[in-house]
């Protein structure tokens, strides 16, 4: 349970922790590759600790240097062994997903399990294509919930045309295509998160991108090459501290070497529309772009957000809304239907916490529709299990009247286990 007072005043230079996304790919990669990779900046919470404890239970050394970088001892693609047990991946949808694609070509039996809300969470988008491929994979309605038992086999390649554009599904396939003969190809309606397909690369595999197809070669006996990872701060985790910085009346914060991915950055781009006074600048990186992301108070303007750009802001779309009810008109959020499969519905918390909060927000089949400026008043909110609901209403209760109660708000340590050390540096 965390009590919440309303702020007057956001000021300073935050450091957030390493990118999630990144950090899973990092771990997960390193361990198929074939020699020493060092990590700096992997992000430690549940989430990715969840991948690195199972990828240590195949037999893959994963330790942390003097400096604080983590050091991957990569056994190639063939190296993993049998896990001894089930792997526990806790709430962590991108590790189960991920892992799918490496377990599909290995020679053996592996169990995978999660948490209750991950043992909710639709798995058919990534088993259907990899049984397509040659796996065998068994779970509850057809494989598409948690337990799933997957049984590696030779595997070949596929064409795929994704119903959803979804970086998890993409990089499952992918992952798979490393150990399947011939060229892989993954199709999406809209381009998603591109993190797997930078990072194969970096390590050496043969990717081509054509209009919103991926292709992979199959390694066909070649391995992947170690290399040294710099993971940037997590725009996802920023974004919180970019929203209070928007909507507090006295702010003024510099958020250092954060990612600016192009296919993350919508939320950055709906901020400005919305006419947020945000800068970027110190702008680098080759293998992902990073750059310092200065924020302002500033004076907002509804706008609307097209289906077509939920891809590169679906994590951000609670902050969005929030951001929404202190903006002059009607915001429409559209394309909000994959947040139902979400650690929750998150259209379900997104919306009982911030009608709580005294906001004018309905949900209009898959779009959101948020009346606004609206002063809001402190309420008593529940996490719903969910760490960007979690931290959303803490934001919420920045700027709200009176005091805010967020109530099971453990969760958070899913993804920025340091999030409440740094509002309370930076907020007064």
């Amino acid at each position: 349970m965390i009590h919440i007072e309303k702020i007057s005043l956001l000021r300073g230079e935050i450091s957030v922790g390493g990118d999630k996304s990144i950090s899973h790919r990092a771990v997960m990669i390193s361990s198929i590759a074939k020699g020493d990779s060092v990590i700096r900046n992997l992000l430690r919470g549940e989430d990715c600790r969840a991948t690195i404890d199972a990828f240590k239970n195949m037999g893959i050394s994963v330790n942390t240097g003097a400096d604080g970088n983590t050091i991957i001892r990569g056994k190639g693609l063939k190296g993993l062994k049998q896990p001894e047990g089930n792997l526990y991946l806790g709430n962590s949808g991108t590790s189960m997903r991920l892992l799918l694609g490496i377990l599909a070509g290995q020679d053996f039996k592996a169990v995978l399990k999660g948490d209750l809300s991950l043992s909710k969470r639709p798995m058919k988008r990534v088993t259907h294509p990899l049984m397509l491929m040659g796996a065998e994979i068994e779970g509850a309605d057809s494989a598409n919930f948690a337990p799933i038992t997957i049984y590696g086999r030779p595997l070949k390649h596929i064409s795929h045309k994704s119903l959803i554009a979804s970086a998890q599904v993409k990089s499952s396939i992918m992952l798979a295509g490393l150990y399947a003969d011939g060229k892989t190809m993954v199709t999406e309606p809209y381009k998603s998160r591109d993190h797997t397909e930078r990072m194969l690369t970096l390590f050496g595999a043969d990717i081509n991108e054509e209009g919103l197809t991926i292709s992979i070669e199959g390694l066909g006996g070649k391995e992947l090459k170690p290399r040294q990872i710099d993971i940037p701060a997590d725009i996802s985790s920023a974004a919180f501290f970019i929203i209070l910085g928007t909507i507090v009346k006295d702010a003024e914060i510099n958020i250092i070497r954060c990612g600016i991915n192009p296919t993350r950055t919508g939320i950055i781009k709906v901020l400005k529309d919305m006419g947020a006074d945000i800068e970027l600048v110190n702008k680098a990186g080759d293998f992902e772009p990073i750059a310092d992301i200065i924020v302002r108070s500033s004076t907002l303007k509804a706008v609307k957000v097209l289906k077509e750009q939920v891809p590169s802001l679906i994590d951000e779309i609670p902050l969005i809304a929030l951001c929404a009810t202190q903006a002059e008109g009607t915001t429409l959020i559209e394309g909000i239907g994959e947040l139902r499969v979400k650690e929750t519905d998150r259209v379900n918390s997104i919306l009982t916490n911030l009608k709580a909060f005294g906001a004018d927000i309905e949900v209009g089949g898959d779009t959101f529709i948020i009346k606004g400026p609206k002063r809001l008043q402190g309420a008593s909110v529940e996490s719903f299990g969910d760490h960007r609901t979690a931290m959303m209403s803490i934001i919420a209760g920045c700027i709200a009247d009176n005091k805010t109660i967020v109530n099971n708000s453990d969760c958070i340590a899913t993804s920025f286990p340091n999030f409440m050390n740094i509002l309370k540096a930076h907020a007064r």
